[in-house]
């Protein structure tokens, strides 16, 4: 007998998110699926965690039938709290998921969808974070098939310890996909800035605008894939460390 696999879904968008229900479905075809999301939107969170407040986990319901839990936290909680707390048996896979915007380039660094999955990869389970490039006029169709096969290669050929699988598709229809290109994570920065406003009460604000600035052409990045139209694989690491200057730093004199 084939073995049913256990695949947990996350997110960051938010537990009544369409882009946790359109993975949820895609995973439902692989195994036995439990979703963990945040009851509230938790985008751009990074990997924080919770530490000066209690978590509440709530059963979700969808249309009258049972959804998943929804957590009052971060994404890197639901899948701590998940995994070593509130499940039975650890999963075989987690997805994080299906993100509404990108999460190429500079964007892992803030996105509380691939802190998701990098949290399940520090756990020691294989990981994957799904994203669809764009922001408006959403059609998760082709993005649960995309899925649906990467966490099928994932669930049958493993990720290396320490690595996990940053998915971004692009917002075209089906016909217009080039494949599927295993990329690096491309460099870019945001050049952003705080935008002061006055609220009703002539109090002063700031609301947090800018623009996404891409600094290279590297037709390996992940960038110029989904430019190309490519629907982008790339394994990334929570090792921070700059290797190729740590022999140089040794020679240096700390006085």
């Amino acid at each position: 007998m084939a073995k049913k696999y256990k695949i947990l879904v996350s997110n960051d968008d938010g537990i009544y998110s369409e882009g946790i229900i359109a993975l949820r479905e895609a995973m439902s075809e692989l195994g036995e699926v439990y979703v963990y999301a945040p009851h509230k939107q938790q985008s751009a969170v990074g990997h924080a965690i919770t530490t000066h407040l209690p978590l509440r986990v709530n059963p979700y319901y969808m249309n009258g039938d049972f959804f998943g839990y929804a957590v009052t936290g971060t994404p890197a909680d639901c899948v701590k709290l998940a995994v070593t707390t509130h499940m039975k048996e650890k999963p075989d896979l987690i997805v994080s998921g299906i993100n509404h915007g990108s999460n190429a380039a500079i964007n892992v660094i803030y996105s509380g969808t691939v802190s998701a999955a990098t949290e399940g990869t520090i756990l020691g389970i294989p990981s994957i974070a799904f994203s669809l490039t764009t922001y408006v006029d959403f059609d998760f169709t082709y993005s649960k098939k995309v899925a649906k096969i990467i966490a099928s290669a994932v669930l049958k050929n493993g990720i290396p310890p320490g690595v996990l699988l940053n998915v971004n598709i692009p917002p075209v229809p089906e016909e217009q996909i080039k494949g599927i290109k295993v990329t690096k994570q491309g460099k870019s920065r945001w050049n952003d800035y705080f935008e002061k406003r006055v609220d009703p009460q002539n109090r002063e604000y700031y609301w947090l605008t800018g623009q996404m600035n891409n600094i290279e052409d590297d037709e390996d990045s992940d960038i110029k894939a989904i430019q190309q139209n490519y629907v982008s694989v790339t394994p990334i690491q929570f090792d921070l460390t700059a290797y190729e200057f740590l022999e140089t730093l040794k020679k240096w004199e700390f006085k």
